[in-house]
Order: C-alpha cells, then structure tokens, then sequence
C-alpha cells in the first residue's frame, strides 16, 4: 500500500450539493478499491492563478490515502471523464512528505 495525496478542483458554477456528491463519488470510488482514507480536507473556493475552462475559481479539495499503485490511474481516469473536475494532481508521499502532512493535519485541528 503506498501512501498518496491527490488535490481536484471542482468547477465553481456546482451548488453545495453538486459539490458533496462528486467528492463523495470519489471517495467511494477509492474506498472500492481497497483505499484507506486518511484525512479529506475542503478547501473552499479559490481563486485560480489562470484561468481554466474560462473561470477564474474552483472549489478545491485534498483526500490523503493509502491504496495499491493499481488503483491510481483508475481514479485519474475517472477524473478526466468528470466535467465537474477542472484540474487535479495525485503525488505519492515519502516518508518526509507524510510526518509534514501529519503536522498540517494536527495544526490544522487547532485552529479549527
């Protein structure tokens, strides 16, 4: 099982509910294959450094996962199937990547 960390921008013109359906599509999707969800972040809307699609935000979101390799580019086809999806990037961790990802997690729940 390695360890990942995909981030997907979701297009802005989606209502809240178009929104938590496709980021729960998503992690259905990986939890099928056998992923372990270690932390789903929602990052709101943000605006875009240029624009895409011709829009100039997009919803941003984080999953952290562990999955076998497999299952990678089963989720990126998918989402480049998605017209909802506007941009994404999975990045396998190291062991480096994964200690700051646990401290963003824990600064994160303090100031929340």
């Amino acid at each position: 099982m390695n360890h990942y960390e995909t981030v997907f921008i979701l297009n802005p013109v989606l209502s809240e509910e178009q929104i938590k359906e496709t980021v729960k599509k998503y992690e259905d999707n990986l939890i099928s294959k056998g992923a372990k969800m270690i932390s789903k972040e929602d990052w709101g809307l943000k605006k875009l450094a240029y624009a895409i699609q011709h829009k100039k935000s997009g919803f941003y979101h984080l999953f952290e996962f562990t999955v076998p390799g497999e299952a990678i580019n089963e989720l990126e086809v998918e989402f480049r199937r998605d017209e909802r999806i506007m941009r994404f990037l999975t990045v396998s961790l190291d062991k480096h990547a994964i200690s700051w990802a646990e401290r963003r997690r824990v600064r994160n729940k303090k100031t929340a």
